[in-house]
């Protein structure tokens, strides 16, 4: 196995000391033109990489930033995950990646590796855990940016900034696109209960009904995992416990594909039986037959905004620390003409 390049290789190979060859790769100034070029011309010839613990050390940064995710096979957080590599990548930061399956405990878990390993900073998509329990471990933290969940400003530091889509005006949009269309009995496939996002565009569906002066009915909410499978089934109970259902609103797309195979499944002809919509605007909801209309969601996008968040926070917030707010887009396909 070759040997690592060293920082003493270097200082011999450049006829200067190992203080010169520091201040050079740590830009820390002192040193002539004609040096530097020397120094960096050596570190090129020998591929010589700083190791990272030392620039930790030196320099009180690791360069790296964690990510929770809930379920990676999920795609709208791998679009998430993707947003956050690469703005991460450009900015020179590395992304150590936790995916928890859905699980609260193995979240909280996760935020305690990452402070052991001393990240910059972590990415927290759509947390479930409860908020007593993840405020105290997300203050651990030196910077922090949450994904699609909000608290109280008293309750988190400075240091905690969001990027959130408005689900609230998402529901709404779904639960009033049904309604114009002469819907009045409208499922509601909730998704987990520990999601933020589910309980806002439960917010806006209740909403959506109250000004249509429409009765508000619990039976018609169905909590459920957030894929194709827990779609399939909740779709299922819904149907069979509430015939009277002619549009379901499903918590994510992977949900409403799920009530999609429900639906042909059991002999009803979407949309004329009913109508369904999902929300994210993964990449399939176009692909399936008939095509899903959902709420668009740019996951990618969100990712990108929350790590360029988190550097600025990193950075002291010299500039463009706001917290940002997105605005849902329906989309209507054949599912939900």
């Amino acid at each position: 196995m070759p040997r690592r390049v060293t920082m003493s290789d270097v200082a011999q190979k450049a006829g200067v000391s190992l203080m010169t060859v520091s201040r050079v790769i740590n830009d820390k100034g002192e040193v002539s033109e004609e040096t530097i070029e020397r120094v960096q011309k050596v570190i090129q010839e020998l591929g010589y990489r700083p190791s990272g613990i030392a620039r930790s050390l030196a320099g009180g940064q690791t360069y790296t930033i964690g990510l929770i995710v809930p379920d990676i096979a999920n795609p709208y957080f791998s679009g998430i995950a993707h947003g956050v590599a690469k703005v991460a990548y450009s900015e020179g930061f590395g992304v150590l990646l936790c995916d928890c399956e859905e699980k609260p405990e193995r979240e909280l878990a996760m935020l305690d590796v990452l402070e052991e390993k001393r990240v910059d900073g972590v990415v927290v998509a759509a947390p479930r855990s409860a908020t007593d329990q993840l405020l105290p471990v997300l203050d651990r933290h030196p910077n922090a940016v949450i994904v699609n969940r909000l608290f109280d400003k008293s309750s988190i530091s400075p240091a905690v900034g969001y990027v959130i889509n408005d689900d609230k005006t998402g529901g709404y949009l779904i639960t009033k696109c049904f309604l114009d269309r002469g819907h009045t009995v409208i499922g509601f496939l909730a998704g987990p209960q520990t999601s933020y996002g589910s309980q806002r565009r439960h917010l806006g569906y209740r909403f959506a009904l109250e000004e249509h002066k429409l009765e508000y009915r619990p039976e018609l909410i169905l909590y459920c995992p957030p894929t194709v499978a827990g779609g399939r089934e909740a779709a299922r109970q819904l149907i069979q416990e509430h015939p009277e259902v002619s549009a379901i609103f499903c918590f994510n797309d992977l949900v409403a594909i799920g009530s999609l195979q429900c639906c042909h499944q059991l002999g009803f002809e979407v949309p004329n039986d009913i109508a369904i919509i999902g929300y994210d605007d993964i990449p399939m909801a176009s692909w399936v037959t008939p095509a899903l209309s959902t709420c668009r969601v740019t996951f990618e996008e969100m990712g990108s905004l929350a790590t360029q968040l988190l550097i600025n926070h990193i950075s002291e917030c010299s500039e463009n620390c706001e917290n940002i707010v997105l605005a849902p887009e329906l989309i209507l396909r054949a599912s939900a003409p």
